[in-house]
């Protein structure tokens, strides 16, 4: 049986957003890059960067 990993970050190709995973919370939060959080446009439709190279299959 194949387990399917999830991703743990993710990057919207279209205004610059970053996410990662909060697995205590269970959902996405927001990467704090530097003394600000990475919100890119809160407007924007989120490309995120998750594409053909990602295999969210193990082994």
């Amino acid at each position: 049986m194949a387990e399917v990993i999830p991703p743990t970050e993710r990057v919207c190709e279209r205004c610059g957003r970053h996410d990662r995973w909060d697995e205590e919370r269970d959902t996405w939060i927001i990467v704090t890059e530097g003394d600000e959080k990475a919100v890119g446009n809160p407007h924007c439709l989120h490309e995120w960067d998750i594409n053909g190279d990602y295999n969210p299959f193990e082994g």
